[in-house]
């Protein structure tokens, strides 16, 4: 088995996706406004609309309830990320921190109040697990 993707359920996927695309710098793959993709080297961030829903079952997901799952993404650099996005993001919820478990995290919430975290390994032991990881 392996982990494709995460999909975000949303009322509006336009408004995710130009957040997401400019967070990470990955242009999205739109199947049409009701379904996006940023795909990256280890894993892809799905977006998909309301309307999409009714596909898995009424009431499977609804938008902007999320109060359990965080999207992380490997940054080279916490610090620039944080420097690049205190020019728009209104609100962060963790300024740049080193976890106990040896990685600089950056936590912020998208439009829908989702939890998103930037980190960095900083600690040997944390560098060592993401080695072969891109960034």
């Amino acid at each position: 088995m392996n982990l494709v993707s995460v999909r975000i359920i949303t009322d509006d996927v336009a408004r995710l996706v130009a957040f997401y695309e400019r967070v990470t710098g990955v242009t999205a793959s739109l199947a049409n406004e009701d379904f996006a993709e940023l795909r990256t080297t280890s894993g892809t961030l799905a977006l998909g609309s309301t309307r999409t829903v009714g596909l898995f079952g009424p009431g499977a997901a609804g938008p902007a309830a999320n109060r359990s799952a965080i999207v992380e993404f490997l940054v080279a650099d916490v610090e620039a990320e944080f420097a690049a996005l205190r020019t728009w993001v209104p609100e962060f919820v963790t300024e740049p921190t080193t976890m106990p478990w040896g990685n600089r995290a950056l936590l912020v919430r998208d439009p829908d109040g989702n939890l998103v975290n930037l980190f960095e390994p900083v600690t040997e032991a944390a560098v060592a697990k993401f080695a072969a990881t891109p960034r």
